[in-house]
């Protein structure tokens, strides 16, 4: 068996591989071309294992080595950190850590998406993306307005111009509301690609019975938790959703840990959002919220509603059920069974699920 380390770069790899004592066996630094990636490898021999880190360009080498039959692990790069700190740090030594840590059996693994989800899930957060620079270019429109004390809302909604703006700042409002009009096409063009693949997916029709789950949200939790069985647990699951906090306790004193960023921040964001809604058009949901509101703040208390929706969503999921209730109670305020909802759904529904 021979063990191999790359440090990924954008257009070069450095790759250092090791045998089963630990011995070099070979070195090189190789551009980033699947034809000379193949014959480093194919030039060793042998059953191979390799490993990289989680870098945006890891797609492509992942498929590489799978397609000659190399096992790849997919390194966590913030706990790799923490593990092989080094005084020097070059590719050259980077490799060779990473090669010394797969042989050793130390290497912190990421989570390696499925490759049919995998252009999905980026679509989703490209959306994303496209949604924030939207709400950015608004933002900049209200900003103009407040410099000239002219409520730019019912202007916006109007298509007109406030009287007394210069006409810099109309040439910037007409700029930005360019910009608005086209990511509005965009978003609804990526949202109809997703759709047509995702609406007649069993997980995105079970998710779609949760409260506050619309199709974006539906769309988002199925794709980010790229399949549930790969939580052990509940426990596990509701932490990679940066649902629960984190804890900092020392001696005696304890206290939770805000701002925690481990896990994934997209279900985080699709929970909480979920959680807004929740608490708004759901009056159990609402009483549950108000309850925890009393007892810490109103931070706490949505994470907290949005920690129910990811046990739900868990439970849901795994065994493969319905939704029927938020904390052992019926929800008053049934979801429409139209569209999205498929009016005939191909899966079975256990009635006895005790989780949701």
């Amino acid at each position: 068996m021979y063990y191999s380390g790359i440090d990924l770069h954008k257009d070069n790899s450095f790759i250092t591989t090791l045998d089963v004592k630990g011995k070099i066996v070979k070195q090189e630094r190789l551009v980033n071309d699947k034809a000379i990636i193949t014959d480093y490898f194919k030039s060793i021999g042998r059953k191979h294992k390799a490993v990289v880190e989680t870098t945006s360009s890891w797609y492509w080498l992942s498929d590489v080595l799978q397609e000659n039959k190399i096992d790849i692990k997919l390194a966590h790069a913030k706990h790799l950190k923490a593990i092989s700190y080094a005084k020097v740090k070059t590719d050259k030594v980077d490799s060779k850590t990473l090669a010394e840590l797969l042989r050793t059996n130390l290497i912190p693994s990421a989570h390696m998406i499925s490759k049919e989800k995998r252009g999905l899930r980026d679509l989703m957060r490209t959306r994303l993306r496209f949604v924030r620079k939207r709400t950015s270019c608004y933002n900049s429109i209200h900003r103009i307005g407040e410099k000239f004390n002219c409520l730019m809302r019912e202007h916006i909604d109007k298509g007109t111009m406030p009287k007394g703006l210069p006409e810099e700042y109309i040439l910037q409002v007409k700029f930005l509301d360019q910009q608005i009009e086209l990511l509005n096409v965009q978003i609804k063009e990526l949202e109809k690609n997703l759709q047509k693949v995702l609406i007649p997916n069993e997980d995105v029709q079970r998710l779609l019975m949760i409260p506050a789950f619309g199709i974006i949200t539906s769309f988002s939790v199925y794709l980010e938790i790229d399949g549930i069985d790969r939580f052990e647990d509940v426990k596990k699951f509701l932490s990679y959703s940066r649902v629960v906090p984190g804890a900092k306790d020392s001696n005696q004193t304890r206290r939770n840990k805000s701002g925690n960023k481990e896990g994934n921040v997209y279900l985080k964001i699709a929970f909480t959002d979920a959680a807004v809604h929740a608490v708004r058009y759901y009056s159990e949901v609402r009483e549950f919220y108000n309850k925890m509101q009393r007892r810490t703040n109103t931070a706490i208390a949505r994470t907290l509603v949005a920690k129910e929706l990811a046990k739900i969503t868990y439970y849901i999921l795994k065994e493969k059920t319905e939704y029927k209730g938020f904390k052992g109670k019926p929800i008053s305020r049934q979801k429409s069974q139209v569209w999205p909802r498929l009016s005939s759904p191909r899966f079975g529904l256990d009635k006895s699920d005790p989780h949701c």
